[in-house]
């Protein structure tokens, strides 16, 4: 009996829809990213209660936005291969005959739908916490880069550092060490187009555009790197 391996697109088609299935059966990390996000809302609201009349949220709305995402996303990295190692079903994985590329790939993109879910839930309550007495500039659609960009960014390193300290103690302290330094070139470069897209100015393109390029470029090496390392960190 002949047997023919599945396609490359096959597999990471398979890969995906068991991490979805299992989510959307559990919403164990869904709910966990989820009131994380509400509370740190509410603590930034705690924080910035006591400020005065004449403060500006709009400042600082760009670190505050990207603060949230960082956090919570840490969160849900840390779940992320929770099942694989609880179950033992990384050992299968990396035992069928499977491109470990593609496990990559495929965790990836999981967490990036996920955080991309918690993201749709949290920041328009954030826009209605601290935003709607704000006039936000006609530049404010400009934001949408920035967050599309660094969410796939951190998806994807996230993911690399993830599987790293999957099997460590203190995995989520590790885990935000290494992630945190690592990413600060992606999260500098989103706060300032976040903030400058939020605020709005005659020489927005002077901040904005470099600020994308350094995030997109960020993105593509640090991801390729990742993609290439992967085979090589999930076997030892």
């Amino acid at each position: 009996m002949n047997s023919t391996r599945p396609s490359t697109f096959t597999q990471y088609r398979t890969l995906l829809a068991k991490d979805i299935r299992r989510e959307f059966r559990t919403r164990e990390m869904l709910t966990a990213m989820g009131i994380y996000a509400v509370l740190m809302l509410v603590v930034f609201g705690a924080a910035l209660a006591t400020t005065v009349a004449a403060f500006d949220i709009l400042q600082m709305s760009g670190g505050l936005i990207w603060a949230l995402i960082v956090f919570t996303s840490l969160l849900g990295l840390t779940r992320s291969f929770s099942y694989e190692k609880e179950e033992g079903a990384l050992e299968a994985l990396l035992l069928a005959p499977l491109d470990r590329s593609v496990i990559f790939l495929s965790k990836a993109s999981s967490n990036l739908l996920f955080l991309a879910v918690v993201e749709l839930i949290a920041l328009p309550l954030f826009y209605f916490f601290f935003l709607t007495g704000s006039g936000l500039a006609p530049t404010f659609w400009m934001t949408l880069g920035p967050l599309i960009v660094g969410t796939v960014g951190i998806a994807g390193i996230g993911t690399l550092l993830a599987t790293i300290t999957m099997g460590t103690r203190g995995k989520d302290v590790l885990l935000a060490v290494l992630f945190i330094p690592l990413i600060f070139p992606l999260l500098y470069a989103c706060v300032c187009a976040t903030t400058v897209a939020l605020l709005g100015s005659e020489m927005i393109m002077d901040t904005y555009v470099p600020s994308m390029a350094l995030a997109i470029g960020y993105d593509v090496v640090m991801i390729l790197v990742s993609w290439l390392l992967y085979d090589f960190v999930v076997s030892v």
